[in-house]
């Protein structure tokens, strides 16, 4: 048993700069910050958690207020200090004598681990003022970066120009900071609170930190009811400090009374002119100084596009709080170390990871110049996400196969090429070791969010993703349900535990009900006595019942919101085609769902209901944009809204609606998985096709659309989903068609295919045997006797049985002749399996000659990029490293490999294959040291891709133990053998070709590694 580790309790100290005296009526600045227990070397730092977040309370009520200025959040990170102090306002009242500050600590689960009480003392004639007593200790401030590079928002004292704004406006303000920072002057950024303005108080101690102060005001700040009290608060605040304060406006300006502060509307102005004006606001030149060679431009003008932007969500304009989990983020991933720039968000289902993620490329969305977006939750989403980026870029690959355009895309975000660096973010990336492999390095930031602690090992930095602290909550509730009280919103908070998925569904609920806090709470603890959804355990226990009255909230709005809704859940959780709904051809569209299948007025209603309620979110179209209504391509549907949904739709109702969606994924079908082209559109209909019980329909054009999907798996090496599709079919057709029925041998001949690509020749013998014996007693005389003879002899080749396999094969393309003519795809197809059948007899000669005309045949009839042409161009290169052209061979493979990760991509099992016999060519010529690296590298990533028991896995693993026992690296080399031959014989019987090899190699090992160990 490993010994436990006990990690040391962190211990903290508060450092904290107020007023111990103060005059009546005065105002001071008070920060807190801590001090940690370790040194600024990370090496010292003993917990696995990079970081732990404070929430930090000081109360002096009724006589001392006290106002947090930003969010009053402190993160100790494992450098040895903070991101930057905690900062209030203390308003001191008229009341003279000694008073009490109370400081409170609590961590991330909310308990209190520091408590202190700091003595104040109001007299007159204490000092006061502005600013806080010369004996009060100062901290000191976080030096002011460029905001590009700045994660805080802290600015350096005494700075030329402060910009204020809200979380929301940053972008702007980044730009006018960086804006007047390229004219020589000393720049900060500060954020304001959400809501009214600051108090008089707030606002003088902002004029006090800078010699000129500039409020970004968005569209919130500058409403009809908001814009007259901001005007009048600045009024105040001009008349005390003449000159300090400038407005610059980014929302449409209502008409104001007249006022002494300058005010400049950007609103609408082009990105051209924008910064002229700034300068003119703030008496700059009209064009800054040119930046120096090298040097980083500071952040895009709002309005001005990046290079590529795409896939993005909608921007949630409910966004509240996680201050300092963005502050953090922004840290992590510009402060950039030996362990790189990636990032990951970790939390449960409905913690709002997502959101986190999205708000992030919004706020700082301007800071890049490539901002793409793409799932995760499967390898093939996020391939497809990555090969439409390629598209964004002007790569020039539009239209060109599908592994060109992935490859291409991952090679410009390697080389960069932009001025500024780029964002990519992988949403919903459950399975890192599926993924990991495609995330790039190189100048830019990977985000990525998961629910997978094990990213912690593939990437440098880990955020757990916490719930809302009761602030977050309280204010939260205040945007959704403006007319609860922060009692009632407390109230609810604590009901729902702070989880922002259910905080944000219940309180959408009571933002459009009349019922009271304390109504619809007694109304959850009912309908939590009748649950039946069973919930993951992590989940609060209030979900079910808050969504049981939501669900009657849809149903009576009348709009076809429930039934949308209840459609959408007969699709697979997560990325939604809903586009496919409404291109449904007009005659497939049933009776009941015509209202709003078949009016695009009734769906934007029906659609704007789910999204008003949270139930729902837009995500990015098949182009990366998202509009943020019903009109998007693609909904999101959370994974546990999804389940709790599904669950409750009447069996009747299920069957209608898992109709209508097989029918629509039906009509999507571009019916051509052999084009790379159409891949993509494969790739959205699969993850599809169980959760509407596709697998079960008796439908012709819904089991064709199966078909297809299950050969594009095929072709595309995504056999892992292949398999789990083709055995739920399998066990369907069999049962409603019956072996007798000719749609289930095509089904066998699809799912065979997909097996004997995982190396299960056993499975496929017999059911290929069963197909031939049927189709024989049939009397067949089509093109599916020789299909099903084809496989058969794949399966015997597989096994060993090399004369059966030929003779079989032969008989398949005289038959072909005769059915098709000389060139068609069947004959050369056959004629490529007699070449790979005298290959393993032996007969490298003849599989050489008969390869060399299968391969100009396939050039002149499919074209030099299709897959089976590069199929027959790998074949001839492994023809002649086998007849001991070597030099020959590796130009051939080296143009091979190159041209497999153009077209199919790099991670392709016919691109990795090609790599091998490269590997084995230079080994031949000399090149040792080079060759073993490369088979080293594409047997890890065969395994990583594949897994650990495929054929293509173990066959790289035999090449390189034969190329560590020929270089006497003994003890690796029978390492390997082994391995492989205990795999094999799991696998197939052992007289199967791989397997004896594998023995064989390991027979070997033992001979020539006990000579060697003699002759020591």
């Amino acid at each position: 048993m490993s010994e436990q580790r006990y990690l040391p309790e962190l211990i903290t100290e508060p450092l904290v700069a107020w007023p111990e005296e103060a005059e009546p009526g005065s105002h001071h600045l008070v920060t807190v910050d801590l001090l940690g227990p370790y040194g600024t070397d990370p090496a010292d730092w003993p917990y696995p958690a990079e970081e732990f977040a404070f929430t930090v309370g000081l109360d002096g009520e009724p006589f001392l207020r006290c106002t947090a200025l930003d969010e009053p959040v402190l993160v100790l990170h494992r450098f040895g200090g903070t991101y930057g102090p905690a900062r209030f306002l203390l308003d001191i009242g008229d009341l003279t004598g000694d008073l009490t500050l109370w400081l409170t600590l609590a961590n991330e689960q909310g308990v209190p681990v520091h408590s202190a009480a700091l003595p104040v003392t109001v007299r007159t004639g204490a000092g006061g003022g502005e600013n806080p007593p010369d004996d009060t200790v100062r901290l000191p401030a976080v030096p002011y970066e460029d905001p590009r590079q700045d994660a805080g928002e802290t600015p350096p004292p005494g700075c030329d120009v402060l910009v204020a704004h809200t979380a929301r406006d940053r972008p702007w303000a980044a730009w006018a900071g960086a804006w007047a920072a390229r004219h020589g002057l000393d720049t900060g950024l500060r954020g304001l609170p959400v809501g009214p303005p600051p108090e008089p108080g707030a606002l003088r101690a902002l004029a006090g930190e800078a010699g000129r102060v500039l409020l970004v005001l968005g569209a919130e700040q500058l409403g009809a009811d908001t814009a007259p009290v901001w005007a009048a608060a600045l009024d105040r605040a001009e008349a005390e400090r003449p000159g300090a304060f400038a407005v610059l406006a980014v929302g449409p300006v209502p008409p104001l009374a007249e006022h002494a502060w300058p005010l400049l509307d950007l609103a609408e102005e082009p990105p051209e002119s924008a910064g002229r004006l700034l300068g003119a606001l703030l008496g700059l030149p009209a064009e800054p100084p040119p930046p120096a060679p090298g040097e980083t431009p500071g952040p895009r003008h709002p309005a001005e596009p990046g290079t590529a932007w795409g896939g993005v969500p909608a921007r949630n304009p409910r966004f509240t709080g996680r201050a300092g989990s963005l502050d953090a983020m922004r840290h992590a991933l510009t402060r950039a170390d030996a362990r790189g720039t990636g990032l990951v968000l970790w939390g449960l289902s409905g913690i709002g990871k997502t959101q986190l993620a999205t708000e992030y490329a919004h706020r700082y969305g301007n800071e890049y110049d490539v901002v793409w977006w793409t799932g995760g939750e499967s390898r093939s989403a996020c391939r497809r996400g990555l090969a439409e980026l390629a598209d964004a870029l002007g790569t020039r690959t539009a239209g060109a196969e599908y592994g060109t355009r992935l490859r291409t895309a991952l090679d410009r975000l390697r080389r960069g090429g932009t001025a500024r660096p780029w964002l990519l973010v992988v949403d919903g990336a459950d399975d890192p070791a599926r993924i990991r492999d495609l995330l790039p390095e190189g100048p830019g930031h990977v985000l990525v969010t998961s629910r997978d602690r094990d990213w912690a090992s593939h990437l440098p930095h880990l955020f757990d993703v916490p719930t809302f602290s009761r602030e977050e909550s309280v204010a939260f509730v205040a945007r959704r349900a403006p007319r609860l009280s922060a009692e009632d919103a407390d109230a609810l908070a604590e009901a729902v535990g702070d989880f922002p998925l259910v905080l944000d569904q219940v309180a959408g609920w009571l933002a459009g009900s009349r019922a009271s806090v304390a109504e619809y709470l007694a109304r959850l603890e009912s309908a939590a006595a009748t649950g039946d959804v069973s919930l993951s355990a992590d989940f609060p226990v209030t979900f079910h019942s808050a969504w049981t009255l939501l669900i009657n909230r849809l149903r009576d709005t009348g709009t076809g919101a429930l039934d949308l809704l209840r459609l959408c859940t007969r699709f697979a959780p997560g990325r939604i085609p809903v586009h496919v709904l409404r291109d449904m051809p007009g005659d497939r569209v049933p009776p009941e769902l015509e209202g709003f299948l078949g009016d695009r007025r009734a769906w934007h209603a029906a659609a704007e209901e789910l999204l008003r309620y949270s139930v729902v979110l837009t995500a990015a179209d098949r182009t990366g944009e998202a509009d943020g209504t019903g009109e998007a391509d693609t909904f999101y549907l959370h994974r546990m809204v999804h389940q709790i949904a599904r669950a409750g739709v009447p069996a009747d109702t299920a069957e209608r609606l898992d109709t209508t969606v097989r029918a629509a994924l039906a009509a999507a079908d571009p019916e051509a998985p052999s084009a790379t082209a159409h891949w993509p559109h494969y790739a959205e209909l699969v993850p599809h096709l169980i959760h509407a019980g596709a697998h079960e329909d008796t439908d012709e054009d819904v089991q064709r659309l199966v078909l297809n999907c299950l050969r594009y798996t095929y072709l595309s090496g995504d056999d892992e989903v292949g398999r789990e599709l083709g055995r739920e079919t399998f066990a369907a057709w069999e049962r409603l068609l019956g072996a007798e029925h000719p749609r289930f041998w095509d089904l066998t001949h699809h799912y065979a295919n997909v097996l004997r690509a995982r190396g299960e020749y056993t499975a496929t013998e017999q059911m290929d045997r069963a197909a031939v014996d049927h189709l024989r007693r049939a009397g067949v005389a089509d093109e599916r006797y020789p299909r099903a003879l084809g496989g058969l002899a794949a399966d015997l080749r597989g096994l060993g049985r090399y004369d059966e396999a030929y003779a079989l094969s032969t008989d398949v393309a005289r038959t072909y002749r005769a059915l098709f003519g000389e060139r068609a795809s069947q004959t050369l197809t056959a004629d490529n399996n007699i070449a790979a059948t005298l290959c393993l007899l032996g007969d490298y000669e003849g599989a050489r000659a008969l390869d060399e005309r299968t391969l100009a045949a396939r050039r002149a009839v499919h074209g030099p990029a299709h897959p089976w042409t590069l199929f027959s161009g790998l074949s001839h290169a492994l023809d002649l490293r086998l007849l001991g052209r070597y030099e020959e061979a590796r130009g051939l493979l080296t143009e091979s490999v190159a041209a497999h990760a153009r077209h199919l991509g790099p991670e392709h099992l016919q691109t990795l294959r090609a790599e091998q016999n490269l590997a084995l060519c230079r080994s031949r010529l000399g090149e040792t040291e080079e060759a073993g690296a490369a088979l080293a590298s594409v047997a890890s990533r065969a395994a990583r891709y594949y897994g650990e028991r495929h054929p293509l896995t173990l066959l790289c693993r035999d090449s390189l133990a034969c190329h560590l026992r020929e270089h006497e690296d003994l003890d690796e080399a029978g390492a390997l053998a082994e391995g492989v031959a205990a795999a094999l014989h799991a696998r197939v019987r052992p007289g199967a070709p791989l397997s004896r090899r594998a023995r064989a190699e390991t027979s070997r090992w033992w001979r020539t590694g006990a000579v060697t160990r003699e002759q020591r």
